[in-house]
């Protein structure tokens, strides 16, 4: 394997233990962002929205500069990713239609939508 695979399979095995039962899911975001924010210095905004009560999403755990506190329901990149539950991959905000910019150094976006079972 090379070196890259390899960094990533360490990573991948990390964050399995990370996934195990636990009574406060914010310790595990929490855990979550730190590992990825930090094996991955490029990344620049690391973290959580959450749904709210009223169908927006909120900002919860993070790692990074400041983020909007609330996303409008069904607009912006985490929302594609909610309703199409799948993966998004922006690869330049500036092509994604209806992109949210909630701090202009961002340039690309990966959202990965997570389900409660």
């Amino acid at each position: 394997m090379n070196k890259k695979a390899d960094r990533y399979k360490r990573i991948i095995e990390q964050l399995l233990e990370l996934f195990k039962p636990i009574d406060n899911p914010q310790s595990r975001m929490a855990t979550i962002c730190a590992v990825l924010h930090h094996k991955f210095p490029q990344f620049f905004w690391t973290g959580f929205y959450l749904i709210s009560k009223d169908g927006e999403l909120e900002v919860s755990t993070y790692q990074g500069p400041l983020a909007c506190l609330r996303l409008k329901k069904d607009t912006g990149v985490c929302w594609a990713g909610i309703n199409q539950k799948k993966t998004i991959v922006v690869e330049n905000v500036h092509d994604f239609e209806g992109h949210i910019a909630c701090n202009p150094l961002s340039k690309s976006e990966i959202v990965l939508p997570v389900f409660e079972n």
